[in-house]
């Protein structure tokens, strides 16, 4: 096995450079002292080194152009540079001042390549190592400690996201910048992401239809791979992680390695869970689930850009908690045999850019298949789909510098749905789905404190139908042919009052065209019938953004509020009519509504305390519907706590840390006109991590126990209280990563 994996990766280490264009520097702290094993990146690029001895970094085969630079170290601040790249030789030369708060760093989903405080709109970063160590087995979950950020969930395995109470269809997730097409309509079907691969999450809280379109009206989702190995290396790990309430298991193993101009590397991992414990109670019936992960990735870097190349695969069987389960299921297990949902899916994408002097053209497309069945108690599927997308992307930065940047780009998306084998559920019709948008984006800076941004985008989208089934019975689809066109845009402002204080505000207009499911559904879709309506307009969004954020020494607070107005909102609800079978029919329909909010943080590192972290956090939203009913799906109020403890060093300990965390979610009184109030709860958690060195090998290690007290609540948003399933109880996890170097 290892001599196949060194031949894998033999080019990395064989290729010969020819004259090149190079960026070298040192990288010192305020006392001009070197720090040795500081991060340099070129994250348009996906390369990066670590400084030697003497501090001293060197990068090599860059092509000419305007290139971002981010220095980062343990303990430090993160500097982030600019160089425009026109000679062989390049030096540029970092100095990093002591952090007692965590930096901001470079994001990749506001449209440009900048730091989190220069983007009007604000973009907000969880690095894998939190998710890591969150303690829970729902990957959706971890993402929930982000203020506005709540998750619809139906058990451990099949959950969505919410951002300000919006979510489905009106959130954008994306796969390392690839819109996810995988049949997202429903709070039944998964976020379709594997962990596993992630380096870090990106989220936008407001409409970004200025960026990606429709479906980004409430917020954007982009999951970011794991960086590219060091230039010279290679190297990887294995991951480890066990939950005591699922008897789960998750493992991972994944190797990469980089040369001068190749890089490249692969990951496989493999999750299994039974069925869940309640708080208190027994377990979750058909709450079990599996996951199998496969990505692999290559690239090359020379004069003229980077060229990547990504191939994920994702299976999945997830079980479902329905009514139909409770006599059939008698104990828990974990290998699913009946009513789970079986999807695949694949994505292979190429994103390159490409430099032609002060010009740099931005060029991605992607491929994705997505099959879908549901097995219920037949032998054979009870539904079964096959989902294929195209999707491709073209921008043009136009010549800028430290105080502009202009683009012009489209994107399209090109889609067809089918079903297949002839199954006995037929509920979306075959259908193609046509999607291209044009749009111009612009930021200046002024003074040297404000900076304007913002952008227009037209957009022209065509749904079309094929008949299905028999004219003239209940379940017929008849054919439609639906065209839409809408315009989009945003203008925001950051502005520095200080070194330590910025304001933000954002006002953006988005849209959501009606889905395949909105305009066409008619059948069973899990527990009820729905029936779609083929009259259903846009979503149009008109979201304003206020926020300040304050980023001492030893203290930072973040205040934001928003008003989102939604004109032709989308959603469905039960009618008074009943199938021959006494089923309950839920129908589409459209009313304007409007969500007002907002979230509030603090972050406290005592001076005197060094090694001691205080936050906490606040999250509001209220959805309403043009006649004053609430929408649904909208969460309660949550606080958020946490109290960590950190050294750099405890005997053989390196960089431990306590952290003692609590969630408070006030009582949800304002349900929609179909859903329940639900109780207020308390859950307090603990976790310990550590790095440690074993006969010169690293190892990192984390225990984590979530819901101490085994407290037995309903999350308003759970699909499962209306069963009287309670969500998971007490959890102990294990977390271990051992990372391993090949060659160096």
């Amino acid at each position: 096995m290892k001599k196949i994996v060194l031949i894998f990766f033999v080019l990395f280490i064989c290729i010969k450079m020819n004259a090149q264009n190079q960026l070298k520097g040192v990288v010192t702290d305020i006392n001009n002292e070197p720090l040795i094993g500081a991060s340099v990146s070129l994250p348009e690029l996906n390369k990066g080194t670590i400084t030697n001895l003497k501090g001293e970094y060197l990068i090599s085969n860059i092509p000419n152009g305007k290139i971002k630079i981010q220095f980062s170290f343990i303990g430090y601040n993160t500097d982030i540079k600019s160089i425009n790249i026109s000679n062989t030789n390049n030096e540029i030369n970092a100095l990093l001042t002591t952090a007692t708060i965590q930096s901001q760093e470079i994001v990749i989903t506001g449209g440009y390549v900048s730091s989190q405080h220069k983007n009007a709109v604000k973009i907000v970063v969880l690095r894998s190592n939190d998710i890591a160590l969150s303690g829970t087995s729902n990957f959706m979950e971890s993402l929930t400690k982000i203020p506005g950020v709540d998750m619809i969930a139906k058990g451990q395995g099949v959950s969505k996201p919410v951002i300000r109470g919006l979510s489905m269809n009106d959130v954008l997730v994306m796969n390392n910048s690839v819109r996810i097409e995988n049949y997202q309509f429903s709070e039944n079907h998964p976020l379709g992401v594997d962990d596993n691969d992630v380096e870090r999450v990106e989220i936008i809280k407001g409409p970004a239809s200025l960026l990606y379109g429709s479906d980004a009206i409430g917020g954007v989702i982009n999951f970011i791979k794991e960086k590219p190995a060091p230039v010279g290396k290679m190297l990887g790990d294995y991951r480890l992680q066990l939950h005591s309430n699922t008897l789960g298991m998750n493992n991972s193993i994944g190797l990469k390695g980089a040369s001068k101009k190749i890089f490249g590397g692969f990951r496989l991992g493999h999750k299994t869970h039974s069925d869940y414990f309640q708080g208190g109670g027994n377990y979750v019936p058909n709450s079990r689930f599996n996951e199998i992960a496969f990505n692999a990735n290559t690239g090359y870097t020379g004069k003229i850009g980077t060229f990547k190349f990504y191939y994920d695969y994702f299976k999945q069987d997830l079980g479902m908690t329905v009514p139909a389960v409770k006599p059939l299921i008698t104990e828990q297990k974990r290998k699913n045999e009946i009513w789970y949902q079986d999807l695949e899916h694949q994505i292979i994408s190429s994103q390159n850019s490409l430099y032609f002097g002060k010009f740099k053209w931005n060029i991605c497309a992607s491929y994705q298949n997505a099959l879908r069945k549901l097995n219920t108690t037949l032998d054979v599927p009870f539904v079964e789909m096959n989902l294929n997308t195209i999707t491709y992307e073209s921008k043009l930065h136009l010549p800028s510098n430290n105080k502009s940047e202009y683009i012009f780009g489209l994107q399209g998306m090109s889609q067809n749905n089918k079903n297949i084998n002839n199954r006995t559920s037929q509920f979306l019709p075959d259908a193609n789905i046509n999607n291209i948008g044009f749009l111009g984006l612009a930021q200046h800076t002024f003074f040297n404190k404000l900076k304007l941004q913002g952008g227009l985008r037209f957009d022209m989208y065509k749904t079309e139908t094929f008949a299905l089934g028999t004219k003239e019975t209940s379940s017929y689809h008849a054919p439609i042919n639906k065209s839409f066109s809408n315009i989009n845009g945003s203008i925001g402002a950051t502005f520095n009052a200080n070194e330590k204080i910025l304001l933000r505000t954002n006002f953006a207009k988005g849209y959501r065209v009606p889905n395949l499911s909105e305009l066409t559904s008619n059948g069973m879709h899990g527990n009820r019938y729905e029936i779609g309506n083929e009259y259903l307009s846009p979503e149009n969004s008109f979201e304003t953004d206020l926020s300040i954020h304050y980023h001492g020494d030893f203290l930072s607070f973040d205040l934001a509020g928003f008003l989102n107005q939604i004109s032709d909102y989308i959603f469905i609800s039960p009618t008074t009519d009943t199938t021959s079978t006494g089923v309950d029919i839920y129908r589409f329909s459209q009313t304007n509504a409007k969500l007002y909010g907002g979230e509030a943080g603090i972050h406290f590192h005592p001076e005197n305390l060094p090694w001691l972290h205080i936050e906490g956090t606040y999250s509001s939203v209220i959805g309403k519907q043009e006649n004053e009913n609430y929408l649904p799906f909208i969460p309660a109020q949550k606080f958020r706590y946490e109290v960590k403890a950190e050294r750099d060093k405890i005997g053989f300990l390196i960089n431990p840390s306590i952290k003692l965390s609590a969630l408070t979610a006030l009582k949800q009184s304002n349900p929609s006109k179909f859903e329940t109030t639900t109780d207020g709860y308390t859950l307090v958690n603990i976790s310990v991590n550590s790095k440690l060195f074993i006969s010169h090998q690293t190892l990192v290690i984390g225990i984590s126990a979530n819901n101490i007290f085994d407290t037995q609540y309903f999350d308003h948003l759970s699909t499962l209280k209306p069963l009287n399933y309670y969500n998971q109880g007490r959890n102990i996890s294990l977390y271990l990563k051992v990372p391993f170097i090949i060659n160096n």
